[in-house]
């Protein structure tokens, strides 16, 4: 009897281990799920109450850069007009 329990003892420790495991993997799984759908609620949320998301931000800051670069070239090239035309040259 005491050798039953003997080969028994590793099988089920076995067992034991594999659902735990299997558990384990599963409650990862729903976690992540939930964490998910709760960043989903809590945008949504944010959203409606008008608090720009840092993606969106992000998104208006590089606009806003490249609008700049744009009118940088743009004031550049009308001081470049304005020096010729101070000179005496046509463009």
């Amino acid at each position: 009897m005491a050798d039953d329990a003997d080969d028994r003892g590793p099988a089920l420790r076995g067992l034991l281990e594999e659902g735990l495991e299997d558990a384990l993997r599963r409650v990862r799984g729903e976690g992540g799920r939930l964490g998910d759908r709760a960043s989903q609620l809590l945008g949504g949320l944010l959203s409606e109450l008008g608090v720009v998301q840092r993606q969106e931000h992000e998104d208006i800051e590089l606009r806003i850069a490249q609008l700049e670069h744009r009118l940088r070239l743009l004031e550049d090239r009308a001081d470049d007009r304005d020096g010729a035309a101070a000179s005496g040259e046509e463009t």
